[in-house]
């Protein structure tokens, strides 16, 4: 199904020759500029350097989770007006109504933004967040910053880009997007896929052969070849959306007469243009995908990349489902035991509890209509098996409504609901205890369904398309790929997406172009400002509050998703949570090391640090004091900055890793004022929670561009240790944010633009 050919390779006539093959070409480094993503990125760059690029993009987009945080940033470091369009929509915290009435006060909050500021409202249930700019900001050429790591509108010839809120803070304040010019790799595309094969199906098999060994982390993946004409609009995006779970950079489509027809339909006929590489074009890698060898595809807890063809899971349910929980059990470090086993009934086969397709993966009008197809006259029975279907915008809800397809899935029991994305990040469609619900969406990490292991609960989410979905909806909850049932597909006529806006002009706020500096913004009382941030002494002591030897930390690790992002608009109370379903402790430890510093600001001479300086030599007068985390490779998943902006609220002011898992997550730490500190990967990080950290010279070193330090581990029995530490690759700007303290003291300090 996927090859992944870890060798440069030309595209020359369409044709892939490898590097070690070709003849007459330019070298890579010049004919890197032929490739799409280079055309779009060079467009965008600012810089002088081509090894490092300033990017400004032309739009940004955020949801109800983030939006508050990025504009009570950008107002503390200045923001008088948004300087491109800024779409806040609602699609995270619509529908559950955890906290009062705390949800509906941001929504509030952000419409006073939009009006205040000069930016796009869009209220609660109209459309998710991406489905809203595929359909009304996307442009060929254009490039979107998104404070939502599922960023990615490549097939409508836009690079997206998924980052913290203080990468777009920075966009708000006229800065850049600063990035090591990225490698690119081919994306090769052959083959048409087979009747009941859809685009999940080929994303998971994406991820599973990228994702493990990190082979595409940080590249912009480019989608060429004769299989990408074979593909409607709607099997694209469903592909290219699903590229964060592969820890991509960006993504990028050649461009056809299918995404002309696309902008045609949305009424935009100008923001098309042809897209293609240019002849001899240079990638750094090449991964090939025979469309028409792709299977129905499940992707098992808690990661897509834990993939098995439906086929192989029927085959041996019992001994992969015994290799999962073992895997699962290990990451849930006993708070509670998964039971996948318990889906195999009497016969041997796989019985799933639950259904649902939905958000910007799921939610398209292509998958719900075949969906329809396959459910039509039939019925999902009166047993556990329910099944959910959430279109990712009310233009699609009315499609659907319109050609009949929502009065098909209902007849046969599902359930519509409005546009939300609650079920991919646990706020919504939780399962029972130890249920398995089978989803296409974009997540399936541990507690995205909403389960509570700290309360012993936990349920299972498989990712799978929605054909297969609804076939085995169709077959009462047994697990089938919907290649091997009996269904007619939907007619070219049933396909065409009649896309109608107008309840986007009725209900939307554009006001782009038309702030209003003397437009009250309109809080609430869960909305606080941020805290003081402490800047960078001369000097760090920092006490290790968690150790984490997994293999990956996730950022719903650092910070849960669900029903914790109810405090997401207050930094205080939403750090509370910082790694509670992880490292239960961490906050407590946490806040006392952070007591250190408030006691030496306050005049005093904190014991315990004193005692500890004394056995390095440190000076108190210059050395700040705080917390750090140490995991192997933290940072996975979401873009949601508070996974690290917890992490300062509490006092921290490092984290030691062997790598971090995405550029986003380590450009939060760094807007945050944590220092990313790496470390030899063969070297053991044998310390504990307790053990202090000492890093002489720090403020000096990082402004001077030094990047490896002789730090001290003073253990908790007394004994010291020398530990070689690493901080390398922060820009000039990156420098100054760290030892101010975070991005608002920056420019604060009265650095930046604003």
């Amino acid at each position: 199904m996927v090859e992944v050919i870890k060798k440069g390779a030309y595209l020359v006539d369409g044709k892939v020759v490898y590097a070690e093959d070709a003849s007459g070409v330019e070298a890579p480094e010049v004919a890197r500029e032929k490739t799409i993503a280079y055309q779009v990125l060079r467009a965008h760059d600012i810089s002088k350097d081509p090894k490092n690029m300033q990017i400004k993009f032309d739009a940004l987009i955020s949801h109800d989770i983030t939006f508050v945080g990025i504009i009570q940033t950008a107002k503390a470091s200045g923001l008088k007006k948004f300087p491109i369009p800024y779409a806040m929509t609602n699609c995270h915290n619509s529908l559950c109504a955890v906290g009062g009435t705390i949800n509906e006060d941001d929504h509030a909050f952000g419409l006073s933004a939009a009006r205040k500021y000069g930016g796009i409202y869009v209220p609660p249930n109209q459309a998710v967040i991406h489905q809203y700019a595929r359909e009304t900001l996307a442009g060929c050429g254009k490039m979107i910053l998104g404070s939502d790591s599922h960023t990615r509108f490549g097939c409508y010839g836009t690079m997206g880009v998924g980052e913290g809120g203080g990468e777009l803070v920075k966009q708000l304040l006229e800065n850049t997007y600063d990035v090591a010019a990225p490698q690119v790799v081919c994306v090769y595309l052959d083959g048409k896929l087979r009747k009941g094969v859809g685009p999940q199906d080929v994303a998971i098999a994406l991820v599973a052969a990228t994702f493990p060994n990190a082979d595409v982390k940080n590249k912009v993946l480019e989608f060429v070849g004769p299989g990408v004409a074979t593909l409607s609009q709607d099997v694209r995006i469903g592909i290219d959306v699903m590229t964060t779970e592969t820890s991509c950079l960006s993504s990028i489509w050649t461009t056809d007469e299918t995404v002309k027809k696309y902008y045609e339909n949305v009424g935009r006929p100008a923001d098309y243009k042809e897209m293609k590489p240019g002849e001899g074009a240079y990638y750094d890698m090449v991964v090939h995908i025979d469309l028409s060898k792709v299977e129905c595809m499940i992707a098992l807890p808690f990661h897509p990349s834990k993939a098995y063809t439906i086929h192989e899971l029927q085959a041996d349910p019992e001994g992969i489902f015994k290799k999962i929980e073992a895997d699962c059990n290990k990451q849930l470090g006993g708070k509670v035991t998964m039971d996948l086993c318990r889906n195999i009934n009497k016969d041997g086969k796989v019985q799933c509890d639950q259904g649902v397709i939905v958000g910007c993966s799921g939610g398209m009008y292509e998958n719900i209509v075949e969906a329809s197809q396959i459910l039509k006259g039939k019925s999902i029975g009166n047993g556990y098996f329910d099944m959910s279907v959430y279109p990712s915008s009310t233009p699609i809800a009315l499609a659907i409504t319109k050609n009949g397809t929502s009065t098909t899935l209902m007849e046969a029991g599902c359930v519509i609901k409005p546009a939300f994305c609650g079920p991919c990040f646990g706020a919504g469609d939780t399962p029972a205890n130890n249920a398995l619900s089978i989803r296409h969406a974009t997540r399936n990490f541990a507690n995205r369904e909403g389960s509570k292991p700290g309360n012993g609960q936990i349920s299972a989410v498989a990712l799978m398309d929605a054909r297969s979905i609804a076939a085995t909806a169709a077959n009462g909850g047994i697990l089938t790929a919907a290649t091997d049932i009996e269904y007619d597909l939907p007619t070219a006529e049933q396909l065409e997406y009649h896309y109608d806006g107008s309840v986007y002009e009725k209900r939307c706020y554009y006001g782009y172009g038309k702030s209003d500096a003397d437009f009250e913004l309109r809080y609430g009382p869960n909305i606080k400002d941020w805290p003081a941030m402490p800047k960078l002494e001369d000097d760090m002591l920092v006490k290790l509050c968690a150790v984490i030897q997994d293999e990956v930390t996730t950022t719903d690790e650092l910070i849960p998703s669900g029903e914790t992002s109810s405090y997401r608009s207050n930094p205080i109370g939403l750090s509370e949570f910082a790694l509670s379903r992880r490292v239960p402790e961490y906050v407590a430890r946490s806040k006392a090391a952070r007591a250190l510093e408030e006691e030496k600001l306050a005049g005093g001479q904190p014991a315990e640090a004193m005692a500890v300086l004394a056995k390095v030599g440190g000076d108190l007068a210059k050395t700040t004091l705080g917390s750090a985390i140490f995991a192997k490779k933290p940072g996975d998943g979401s873009a949601r900055e508070q996974a690290a902006s917890c992490q300062k609220v509490l006092g921290g002011f490092a984290n030691v890793c062997y790598e971090y898992a995405t550029k986003r997550y380590r450009s939060n730490c760094i807007n945050w004022g944590i220092v990313p500190f790496t470390m030899d990967r063969n070297t053991p990080f044998d310390y504990e929670d307790g053990d202090f950290i000492f890093v002489p010279g720090i403020r000096k070193g990082i402004l001077e561009g030094k990047e490896e330090f002789d730090a001290k581990v003073i253990r908790k029995d007394g004994t010291v240790a020398d530990l070689k530490l690493e901080c390398k690759g922060l820009t000039d700007d990156e420098k100054l944010i760290v030892t101010e303290g975070c991005l608002m003291n920056y420019y604060a300090a009265g650095y930046g633009k604003a």
